[in-house]
């Protein structure tokens, strides 16, 4: 799920996809938030609460959601240059080893997150977060062409709407040409990926409540995991999925 891009995905490989980095990262942003008080993928809402912050006249607390906001860019970013930079060298399964960056910087998260003491813990869990979740978005977005995104809920909750409100004016004007098989698809995709960031928020927060930071090893390893399947899975640039 990890090897081909665009165009060349079938709706399976972008549905194994949604499931299994939407749920990680549902998880990332609920326990991110559970432990500081803040999301770290919810852009929306930091620019929101920046603005909102800065009409206010409250610098010193509209501060706290730029470095949150450039985290997430940066994390894109470096997404993006090193995918390119794979790309031009023909490294195959080169967005799979960008979810094994991601995961062994998860890892170094979690390991600085219990060296440091409690009362040092929120900046660097929060920026650490959002950086990882700008990148992730930033890989699955490049890899499906923006048919899959891992943390804008908005989006796919609006796609939802979307293709419902298609499949119900096909339905209402009896419409044959219509090609409904391609709206369910879309539908049963978005769903998907909307469910599983439901669910992986819920483990998210049962996890960290249960094992603290080192919750975001287990994250770290499930994410090592996915990548591993798309590492090992074309080790010649053949085959895999």
């Amino acid at each position: 799920m990890l090897i081909h891009q665009g165009d060349a995905r079938d709706p399976r490989q972008n549905r194994r996809l949604a499931w299994s980095l939407a749920g990680i990262a549902g998880a990332v942003n609920a326990a991110g938030f559970y432990a500081t008080g803040l999301y770290t993928s919810h852009m929306t809402g930091t620019l929101s609460n920046l603005a909102d912050r800065l009409a206010l006249g409250e610098w010193w607390v509209a501060a706290v959601f730029v470095p949150v906001v450039a985290a997430f860019v940066a994390g894109a970013f470096l997404s993006a240059l090193l995918i390119n930079v794979g790309q031009r060298r023909r490294l195959t399964g080169v967005y799979a080893y960008s979810v094994l960056a991601e995961a062994l910087l998860l890892a170094g998260l979690g390991a600085v997150e219990l060296l440091l003491p409690p009362a040092l813990r929120g900046p660097p869990l929060v920026l650490g977060l959002s950086f990882l979740m700008g990148l992730q978005n930033a890989v699955v977005t490049r890899i499906s062409n923006a048919r899959v995104r891992t943390t804008h809920v908005t989006g796919m909750v609006t796609d939802i709407g979307i293709e419902l409100g298609n499949l119900a004016d096909a339905a209402l004007r009896r419409d044959g040409t219509a090609d409904t098989a391609l709206m369910r698809e879309k539908l049963g995709l978005h769903l998907a990926t909307v469910a599983a960031f439901f669910a992986g928020g819920v483990a998210g927060v049962l996890g960290f409540r249960a094992l603290g930071a080192t919750a975001l090893f287990v994250l770290a390893a499930l994410l090592a995991a996915v990548a591993g399947q798309g590492i090992l899975a074309r080790p010649r640039g053949e085959g895999g999925d």
